[in-house]
Order: structure tokens, then C-alpha cells, then sequence
């Protein structure tokens, strides 16, 4: 079995667990504090995607950009022994024919020992990467939470429904009920972080003027 170099960083990369991922854990239960007597009148209904008001809070964006970096030596060295995988199958199957059984052999078994290795070595960077994602988006959830409790008693919400969650009762919301740009901005002011500086755009290569060679 081929591990390629896609699989194994994918492996790694999969952390976008923070985008609404189904291993995500839901919102902290409402019924966790003593809920506040309803005011009378109308029932006055919010939704939120909760998960993705975590991942998009200028927290959030920053503690997962600083995990990737954590992460960026070990994708490196998962892609420096899957380039050797690769070179050694090449020369094996460019050199067959002019090595001996014992040796062909030998080197097979070399290269069966470095696929064991790569897809053992990313199978635990995973786990360790999703482990600290958890661990990551329980912590930012629960100070996030307190800001959407308190947004929705300021502005009167009887109830606020997590429309993230896949089993949502939820078939359909105005924009106007919908809430989660309001929370993320309301945690970005209280938590104080700045937002993260703007991508690097990609270089592009230059057109090519019709007719040139």
C-alpha cells in the first residue's frame, strides 16, 4: 500500500476541524446556569452557527494559525520521508532488472519499512493535532458562549438555536435572525485580539502576449 504525500499532510492538515467539523464538540447546554425569567410577550428567536463563530473569532483564527506552525516541522519531515518512498520505488522499478534477487529484496523490504513508518508517524501527528484542536476550541467555546448568553439577554432573545449542529431542528431563518457575525464581533471587543493580518495574495505568472513563443 501507497501512502501518498497528499494523504500523509492531510492527515495533519485536517485540523480545519474548527470549521463546523462533525467531531466538534455542540455549544455549552443552556441549561447549564439558571435560566433568566422570560420577559412577557412574544417568543423572540435568534440562530447562530456556533462552531463557525468560534473558528472565526480573531482568537480562534489566531490560536489555530499558531497550532499549523506548531505543526509545519513535522508536515515537513512526513514529506521529506514520503519524497524518499517515492525515489526508492522509482529506482527500484528503473533497476530491477539489473539487480539481483537478494538485493531487490532487500530493497523492498526497505521501502515497505519506510511506508510503515510514514503512515504510523502521521497516524499519531493526527491524533496528537486533533487532541489539541479539541482541547483548543473547548477552551475558546466556553468564553464565547458567555458572550452569546449576554448578547442575547441584552437584546432580548427568548431563544437562540445552533443551526451548525447537523440534526438542527431549523428548516429556515431570515438573515435578520441570524446572529453569529454579531457574536463574533461582540467576542473580538471583549477578548481584545486583534484581527489577523490579511493573507499573502498568491503570485501569479504573467500572461503570455498572443504570438510569443
Amino acid at each position: 500500500m501507497k501512502l501518498s504525500l497528499a494523504s500523509a499532510t492531510i492527515l495533519l492538515a485536517s485540523g480545519l476541524a474548527l470549521n463546523a467539523s462533525a467531531q466538534v464538540p455542540a455549544a455549552p447546554a443552556v441549561g447549564a446556569e439558571p435560566a433568566a425569567a422570560a420577559p412577557a410577550g412574544p417568543a423572540k428567536i435568534a440562530v447562530i452557527a456556533f462552531q463557525v463563530a468560534v473558528a472565526q473569532t480573531n482568537e480562534g483564527q489566531r490560536n489555530f494559525a499558531d497550532l499549523q506552525k506548531k505543526y509545519d516541522p513535522k508536515r515537513q519531515q512526513l514529506k521529506a520521508l514520503s519524497d524518499d518512498v517515492d525515489n526508492l520505488t522509482k529506482q527500484l522499478q528503473t533497476q530491477g532488472d539489473k539487480l539481483s534477487e537478494t538485493e531487490k529484496a532487500s530493497r523492498a523490504k526497505t521501502i515497505d519499512d519506510k511506508k510503515k513508518q510514514l503512515q504510523r508517524e502521521a497516524e499519531d501527528d493526527q491524533n496528537d493535532f486533533q487532541q489539541e484542536i479539541q482541547e483548543m476550541y473547548n477552551s475558546l467555546a466556553s468564553k464565547v458562549y458567555d458572550t452569546l448568553a449576554s448578547y442575547a439577554q441584552q437584546h432580548g432573545y427568548t431563544l437562540v438555536l445552533d443551526v451548525a449542529q447537523q440534526q438542527t431542528p431549523v428548516l429556515y431563518a431570515t438573515e435578520s435572525t441570524n446572529i453569529t457575525k454579531a457574536v463574533i464581533e461582540a467576542y473580538n471587543v471583549k477578548s481584545g485580539v486583534p484581527a489577523p493580518p490579511p493573507a499573502a495574495p498568491t503570485p501569479q505568472a504573467p500572461a503570455k502576449t498572443p504570438g510569443a513563443k
